[in-house]
């Protein structure tokens, strides 16, 4: 499963991804928000899913069933709690949500995956396994660096993240680069650079499924 963060929608319906929702461990968020942009005004949303969409025709080329958790990129939400449970119904073998991050400093990607205590042995380990696997493709194909501001050597772990602590399946989530970074956001707002990285996160899947 993919899951391309935010929406294009979201921004006009403050009403909807402002509502509280499970958010795991106890706790609840805003539904979902609006994402950030580059300086120049190229929202996140828009890169979520021009990257979802390259990643699974990719994907498909190769014979993977590839789910999304929205259907286009005007819609509003789903809301976090939804995002997740739609990987969990759909069993995917993994899910990877797809992001650009809007740090004031610093540049490069990261990957997360949920604190070891929110996830059971087995999909921790697996999530482990995933990132590990994305990460390896994303130095070596897609142009970009590991992130100089979040983590460590392009790896974090967070608990506060919904997509992550309430999924029961293998989860990442891809901060694909730092849309406020002037580096980063030029190679994001390239359509030859987000082709990368969809590559990269494409080609880290495949070698994860290959793994099973």
């Amino acid at each position: 499963m993919l899951d391309p963060g935010h929406n294009g929608g979201n921004a006009s319906h403050p009403d909807i991804i402002d509502k509280l929702v499970p958010a795991g461990n106890g706790t609840r968020k805003p539904c979902n928000t609006t994402g950030t942009a580059t300086n120049a005004g190229y929202a996140e949303h828009a890169f979520n899913w021009d990257v979802a969409l390259r990643v699974r025709t990719i994907l498909r080329s190769d014979g993977i069933t590839v789910v999304l958790t929205r259907p286009n990129d005007t819609g509003v939400g789903p809301c976090v709690n939804r995002r997740a449970e739609i990987g969990n119904d759909a069993h995917a073998a993994a899910v990877v949500s797809i992001h650009g991050d809007g740090s004031p400093t610093g540049y490069g990607f990261h990957i997360i995956r949920a604190n070891d205590d929110d996830a059971g042995a087995r999909t921790d380990a697996a999530s482990t396994r995933l990132a590990a696997d994305v990460h390896a493709r994303m130095v070596s194909e897609s142009g970009m660096t590991t992130a100089t501001y979040a983590g460590s050597d392009g790896y974090d772990m967070r608990s506060d993240l919904a997509g992550l602590t309430l999924s029961l399946r293998p989860t990442i989530m891809v901060e694909c680069g730092n849309m406020r970074d002037a580096g980063d956001a030029t190679r994001m707002s390239s359509p030859y650079g987000r082709s990368r990285i969809a590559m990269a996160i494409a080609s880290g899947i495949s070698a994860f499924l290959a793994g099973h």
